[in-house]
């Protein structure tokens, strides 16, 4: 009988859509970690990552994608019959790349909300606690909300 091994994390983030995206950086070495830590390394320092933000794919990066889309649409249709209609290959606004980082080397809470240029350097010590790059900017209006549906009278809590 076979032994079971642990879980591995999966090597390949997904896009907004669901579609594979770019590898990002491995885990940092147990040694740079803090012991029985596990997860994602600062980009600068390797230390565990504490916070998070966004970037654009570099061409590479996004050529790697498109590899694992096309690899993995050409066994979909080994698989099925007819074949599937997938529609277009992801394009670099499809796509986005996570960027981990520790405390120490950790971009501003403002700019970590806004998705990152694909050359960005962050976290890039000589530029924190802000970036080398100019982020999407927020939308300026407030985002349409649709009116509340009004529930049922039996469906309010308690006491109200």
């Amino acid at each position: 009988m076979d032994t079971l091994s642990p879980p591995q994390p999966d090597p390949v983030p997904q896009t907004a859509e669901g579609a594979p995206g770019p590898a990002t950086a491995s885990p940092a070495p147990d040694s740079l970690q803090e012991p029985g830590t596990s997860g994602h390394g600062c980009g600068t320092c390797r230390r565990r990552a504490v916070v998070s933000w966004q970037r654009r794919p570099t061409d590479s990066e996004l050529a790697d994608v498109r590899g694992l889309e096309e690899k993995r649409r050409a066994e979909a249709v080994k698989l099925s019959q007819p074949a599937p209609d997938f529609g277009p290959l992801p394009t670099a606004d499809d796509v986005l790349v996570a960027v981990y980082a520790c405390a120490q080397h950790a971009i501003s809470l403002e700019a970590a909300a806004r998705i990152h240029q694909s050359g960005c350097t962050a976290p890039n010590e000589a530029d924190l606690p802000d970036c080398d790059c100019t982020p999407k900017q927020l939308p300026t209006s407030p985002l349409e909300v649709a009116p509340l549906v009004e529930l049922p009278d039996h469906w309010m809590p308690a006491g109200q």
